[in-house]
Order: structure tokens, then C-alpha cells, then sequence
């Protein structure tokens, strides 16, 4: 799983080591939960926020290197 958090200043940003402070939640690294999650707004939802579309460009990017699940 990794954690994505808003940041107490109002960022949004993935956090590697799990400990940041700030509301957080979890996605499934697997490429197509994150592609879902951006698609249909679930983490600005979860997150209570509204993502930047730099924030949005960075978690593409993260999901890019992502491994797609087997079906």
C-alpha cells in the first residue's frame, strides 16, 4: 500500500516512509487503482481537497511506474 497525505500546509503529496503528519489515505500499487482513484476524484474526496494539477501530474507519473495487475 502506499499513502498519499495532505499536508498540514495544503499539499497533497505521496509519502514513502508512512509517518507525515496530516490526513492520509491509502491506495494498492497497482497501476489501475491509481488511475481510478484520479479518474473518478476518490482521492480529493478522501483527502477532503482538491488536487493541483501538478499534484494530479505527479501520482500520473507515479502510477506510470507502477506494475499493472495480472487479469
Amino acid at each position: 500500500m502506499a499513502r498519499i497525505v495532505r499536508t498540514p500546509d495544503g499539499g497533497v503529496e505521496i509519502d514513502e516512509t508512512g509517518k507525515k503528519s496530516g490526513r492520509g489515505a491509502y491506495l494498492c500499487r497497482h497501476q489501475e487503482c491509481w488511475e481510478t482513484a484520479l479518474k473518478q476524484n476518490r482521492l480529493e474526496h478522501a483527502l477532503k481537497t482538491s488536487l493541483t494539477d501538478e499534484e494530479r501530474a505527479t501520482f500520473k507519473e507515479f502510477a506510470h511506474g507502477l506494475q499493472a495487475t495480472e487479469e
